[in-house]
């Protein structure tokens, strides 16, 4: 798996070892074992990472490689079974910014396969306003969005509602069972800012990057 380990680190999600351990239902020491290449997965297990990571089955095992060239390309795989959603509206990689459902009719299509099992009311599609979470989202990105009222960790990112009628998608950071939360920012260009006290009480996540869809086509 002479790939596995960098797919990971370079997953915009932030994954750690016990977080691709828990989604294949093995333990983390196991799961280590593959990125080192101390112990072999199986087939099928090597075909989920492959579709957890968004990569192809010889690029994880390291038969290819995103820097070189071939002659000859294969075919590319085209999703027949896609599942529309509107983009409800955009979340701010910034602050300050209202958080409202405003559809203007956008749609955009999200192959079946890429829900992993879940039904579409489990998610919902917005574009990324603002760049304090730059690189990895930025101006106009779409996300789709998985529907959950907590994090799984400290630093994982997150779209969180504030001030009741503020949104924002950043890293959020808390220690259990303390009062604050820290919105950090991936921008090192912005300040990061603590909820505390009454405010919290207004502050709830509503839900995790699920997916990132980017437009490299300039128009």
């Amino acid at each position: 798996m002479n790939n596995l380990k960098i797919v990971r680190k370079a997953d915009f999600r932030h994954l750690t070892q016990k977080d691709v351990a828990d989604f294949l239902g093995v333990d983390r020491t196991t799961y280590g074992k593959y990125e080192t290449g101390d112990s072999e997965p199986t087939f099928d297990t090597i075909c989920k990472l492959a579709d957890f990571f968004n990569v192809s089955v010889e690029y994880l095992m390291g038969r290819s490689s995103t820097s070189s060239l071939s002659s000859s390309f294969p075919e590319p795989k085209i999703a027949e079974n896609v599942v529309t959603f509107p983009i409800i509206g955009e979340i701010a990689a910034g602050y300050d910014h209202i958080a409202s459902e405003d559809w203007s009719g956008d749609t955009i299509d999200i192959p079946e396969h890429a829900l992993r099992g879940r039904p579409k009311s489990d998610f919902f599609v917005l574009t990324v306003h603002g760049d304090s979470m730059y690189p990895d989202f930025r101006e106009g990105d779409k996300v789709l969005i998985l529907k959950t009222p907590t994090l799984q960790r400290s630093g994982e990112i997150g779209v969180v509602a504030y001030d009741d009628d503020q949104a924002t998608l950043k890293k959020i950071e808390y220690t259990p069972g303390e009062e604050w939360m820290r919105f950090v920012p991936i921008n090192p260009m912005y300040p990061a800012r603590t909820i505390e006290g009454a405010d919290l009480e207004r502050c709830h996540v509503l839900g995790v990057p699920w997916l990132l869809i980017r437009n490299f086509v300039k128009k």
